[in-house]
């Protein structure tokens, strides 16, 4: 039974983040992650070339020497595990899922805010809080995101909710409330 991308991503995931836990070093992997990330996004194609069966092995092995010289330890290592199981397309995904447990382990949620208009620090600053509390976290920190066509309010979306304060959304529920 092949498994889906996400339950391969909470998989390698979790194993990581237990492993990072358990030797006292999960901020520097999570800090080796970012990097590896940053990596993968400036090369979006990398895992799809590094997991690819019908690309010749040692083109593969080179390529794959070059991405891990620039780390040790407990990253390297799961790279090298990765990258034996042809799961390097997945690796954005099992970084997301290192991330969520790593920030959940700090108390803290990650998420982004759209408004019509930028919002001032102090707005950003009573939101940030707001969310964080209501979602059950210390601390929130919240990209930003300008968006004209909400109208007004906000849209926040953390932790796989979302909080739709939004003109735009209010104006289409009374229109379809009208239409009863």
């Amino acid at each position: 039974m092949k498994l889906d991308k996400i339950t391969v991503a909470k998989r390698y995931g979790k194993a990581l983040f237990e492993l990072a836990v358990e030797s006292q070093q999960a901020e520097d992997v999570y800090n080796e992650l970012l990097k590896v990330r940053q990596i993968f996004e400036d090369i979006p194609q990398l895992g799809d070339l590094l997991s690819d069966v019908r690309l010749d092995l040692n083109e593969k092995r080179n390529v794959m020497d070059n991405l891990v010289k620039g780390f040790d330890g407990i990253v390297r290592n799961a790279l090298e595990v990765i990258y034996q199981y042809n799961r390097m397309y997945d690796i954005l995904l099992i970084i997301d899922e290192y991330e969520r447990r790593f920030n959940d382990r700090n108390d803290l949620v990650l998420g982004s805010v759209t408004t019509a208009v930028p919002l001032t620090k102090e707005q950003k600053a009573k939101l940030t809080q707001k969310v964080a509390n209501q979602l059950g976290y210390q601390k929130a920190e919240l990209t930003e995101k300008v968006d004209p066509n909400i109208l007004g309010g906000v849209i926040v979306e953390a932790n796989h909710h979302v909080i739709d304060g939004s003109i735009r959304s209010r104006l289409e529920y009374l229109r379809k409330e009208l239409r009863k």
